[in-house]
């Protein structure tokens, strides 16, 4: 018996494109038109990813709450012939607490479904509103469902209730519009202007040639929209003379394709990065996962892009990111970091940010205070600053610039000098930026390691006394020992019951700001040595080579290391250690039969391989 389901909406995200067709035959309501549908199903697993995908299809839309909607029926909409509830003035209110971006991964990007999406019971498809439903429902109630709950109604053969697969309802925003109606003459002009002709229309060609315009990304609305992608015969041509696309890149995970530093396409990936800051100090979590996503496809793409169409081809590209190559490569210049560039609260915000122990909701809270440089904070605000803070203030444009390989070095060799002095044996790997090639770092990273574990346990507080008294350190911004406090055990985990980011990164540290002691006192009677950022870091010889990785990669590589652990290997990793993601049990990848590996950089070596990654070699993992 076939199920009655009603019309139904695929999103293709997280949907690997060979398998999408496959999917779309089983659904015998199968609508390509989201405008028609009465359910979207989606594998994605939260409210603000669900909002994010209707409006790249510019859908725009307000949250309402669920238990606010009765079931809609004939019978009760005979009852009750109330119109429907005003809508609630939407909030763009943030938080006031000071929050310190240490820029570094603090936690799993894991999605993780909003609660608020599951609360009335639904029985059948009448009773939720999808069956015997007026226009009103049909067109102002969006619902994103997992898409979980198509399988199981299939596996049981009944259509299912939606309240526990729900993942976001909401009720459509209007736009108005000042456009006439369209007639028959504008369609027959637009379709000879974008190449058609009449005896097409004669013929009984369909109307559906004209694609709804609810499958265009949506952009902000002060800046111009990127031209649409047109190809002529010459560029179809062009295109089937593409290179093809490297296997690796059909993966969704980046820790298993090599990522160099300075890919073919940096220039224009260079952009993509100032848009992507724009969405950080905006607060757009999910435009900040979807241009990341992008920038790793196009980093690890080995060719010279020559065609906009080249790029829409590209996994994790879409065609937004393709008319945004289009409009670079014709002007040399991407519109919106232009108008940003004019634009003096992107540019407060902008120097607010880049103050260290300041987040981009930090950033948010100073603007609206009224702030708009530096003095500003200063004068209103110094007093309630975090000493942090304060420290970033004062050495504001030192820890600006860049330190160039030689020096991040000559640091290195100085801490490791120094653990050696207090006990020998130690070893250290510099990794960061500079171990994936940067010529140039904004701060200097270095783990310790020693193959007696009674030499790392409370060593940070001796590192850092030690280069005090020696004057290198000048701040201790932070020194956390969780690792010490807890005897070095691996950070315990409960497994799936325990939120995703809890306990990420317990190794013992100290953030500290960096001065060199020695300058030519006949020249200067004051220290013109730059202040500098290190952080550093202690593991145990156990799981250093978590450390080592945890520490190295770029940052998508370590969002989607962690993701291929979680659910290719039903593991978490995260730079303490792995544990399994079922009962919280710590996994040891980097010991063998002779015992633990000989050295740091042998362990990160078993660690990919036994987590059945290929070997990347630092370079290979710069997916920024």
């Amino acid at each position: 018996m076939t199920l009655d389901f009603p019309p139904i909406y695929l999103l293709p995200t997280h949907i690997e494109p060979n398998k999408l067709p496959e999917l779309e035959s089983k659904i015998p309501t199968l609508t390509h038109n989201i405008d028609e549908s009465n359910i979207i199903l989606g594998k994605i697993s939260n409210k603000e990813r669900a909002k994010f995908e209707l409006r790249r299809r510019d859908i725009l839309t307000e949250d309402i709450k669920l238990s606010s909607i009765p079931p809609l029926t004939p019978e009760t909409q005979k009852d009750d012939p109330s119109p429907p509830p005003k809508r609630r003035k939407l909030s763009g209110s943030v938080s006031s607490k000071h929050t310190h971006d240490y820029r570094q991964i603090t936690g799993s990007e894991e999605e993780s479904l909003d609660d608020s999406a599951s609360t009335f019971g639904r029985t059948s498809w009448e009773d939720q509103g999808f069956g015997k439903t007026t226009d009103e429902d049909d067109n102002s109630i969006v619902r994103v469902v997992k898409f979980s709950w198509f399988m199981d109604c299939l596996a049981q053969d009944s259509i299912l209730p939606i309240d526990k697969y729900l993942i976001y309802e909401g009720r459509r925003i209007q736009k108005t519009s000042k456009k006439p109606p369209p007639n028959s003459d504008d369609i027959l002009r637009r379709a000879r202007q974008e190449g058609g002709d009449d005896s097409f229309l004669s013929k009984g060609g369909s109307s559906h040639i004209y694609a709804s315009t609810s499958q265009h990304f949506r952009t902000s609305a002060n800046v111009k929209r990127p031209e649409l992608v047109h190809e002529s015969t010459s560029e179809h041509e062009r295109r089937s003379h593409m290179p093809p696309i490297p296997d690796y890149l059909h993966t969704t995970y980046s820790c298993q394709r090599p990522t160099p530093a300075s890919p073919p396409n940096d220039s224009f990936i260079d952009e993509l990065e100032k848009i992507r800051t724009f969405r950080t100090l905006e607060g757009d979590k999910v435009g900040i996962r979807a241009y990341s996503t992008s920038i790793a496809s196009l980093s690890a793409y080995p060719y010279l892009i020559s065609h906009s169409a080249e790029v829409a081809r590209l996994p994790g590209c879409s065609d937004k990111i393709a008319a945004l190559y289009q409009q670079w490569k014709a002007n040399g210049y991407l519109e919106e970091i232009e108008e940003a560039k004019k634009d003096p609260k992107m540019s407060a915000l902008q120097l607010f940010y880049n103050i260290w122990g300041v987040a981009d909701t930090t950033a948010r809270e100073f603007y609206k205070k009224g702030w708009r440089d530096l003095d500003d904070i200063v004068e209103y605000g110094w007093d309630n600053l975090s000493r942090v803070q304060q420290i970033g203030i004062k050495y504001y444009d030192e820890l600006q610039e860049k330190l160039p390989r030689r020096e991040v070095e000559e640091i290195g060799q100085v801490i490791l000098n120094h653990a050696n002095k207090i006990r020998k044996g130690f070893e250290m790997v510099i990794v960061g930026g500079y171990r994936r090639g940067k010529r140039e770092s904004g701060d200097v990273d270095v783990i310790l390691s020693h193959p007696n574990a009674v030499a790392t346990l409370n060593f940070v507080a001796a590192i850092v006394h030690s280069l005090e008294k020696d004057k290198y350190i000048t701040h201790t911004l932070i020194m956390s020992t969780k690792n010490s406090d807890r005897g070095q055990t691996p950070v315990s985990w409960k497994g799936q019951d325990r939120k995703a980011g809890a306990g990420f990164d317990t190794l013992d540290k100290a953030l500290v700001v960096w001065q060199d002691p020695y300058w030519d006192k006949t020249a200067s009677s004051k220290n013109p040595n730059p202040h500098r950022r290190v952080d550093i870091i202690i593991s145990p010889w156990k799981t250093a080579g978590c450390a080592v990785i945890g520490w190295t990669g770029g940052t998508t590589f370590q969002r989607d290391l962690r993701r291929y652990c979680k659910h290719v290997k039903a593991l978490k990793f995260d730079s303490s250690g792995v544990r399994s993601w079922m009962d919280g049990s710590w996994v040891d990848l980097e010991s063998d039969l002779n015992g633990p590996a000989p050295d740091m950089l042998t362990a990160e070596k078993r660690v990919f391989e036994r987590l059945g990654l290929e070997w990347r070699p630092p370079e290979e993992r710069c997916t920024r």
